[in-house]
């Protein structure tokens, strides 16, 4: 199964995503990027298709990285993940690229496992079973 890449500034909500990641889907593998550059660096190796994006990132932000991402390989999805849930960061996520739009403080676990579980279902890679409770 191909991992997850979270690429996301704040270290608490990163390793956060990344521990309800790790309990629900203990066999995928997951890496971390604080920032577009460190992503694009990593995505040169890392053959993850799902790949989390801050849209507020120092530097390159969540936007720019996305569209570079996905001018290099299509075939990667990106879900962008915002404390910000105005139609303006909404039609610019998706108008980058990206396929799914989750509100930090408005998206339960469930619904981000549930997503996970879905895509990786859709695209025929190992069964990722979901863990049915949260930590």
């Amino acid at each position: 199964m191909s991992p997850i890449l979270l690429v996301e500034d704040n270290e608490i909500f990163r390793k956060s995503l990344r521990e309800m990641l790790e309990y629900r889907f203990p066999e995928i593998e997951i890496e971390e990027a604080c920032n577009g550059e460190e992503a694009l660096r990593k995505l040169e190796t890392l053959n993850a298709e799902l790949i989390f994006m801050d849209i507020r990132l120092p530097g390159m932000n969540g936007l720019e990285t996305t569209r570079k991402i996905l001018e290099a390989d299509s075939t990667r999805e990106v879900v962008i993940l915002t404390s910000h849930d105005i139609p303006e960061y909404r039609a610019a996520a998706f108008g980058s690229g990206a396929s799914q739009f989750f509100t930090k403080g408005n998206t339960r676990s469930e619904e981000i496992a549930g997503f996970v579980e879905a895509f990786f279902q859709e695209r025929g890679s190992a069964r990722a079973l979901a863990r049915e409770t949260c930590p």
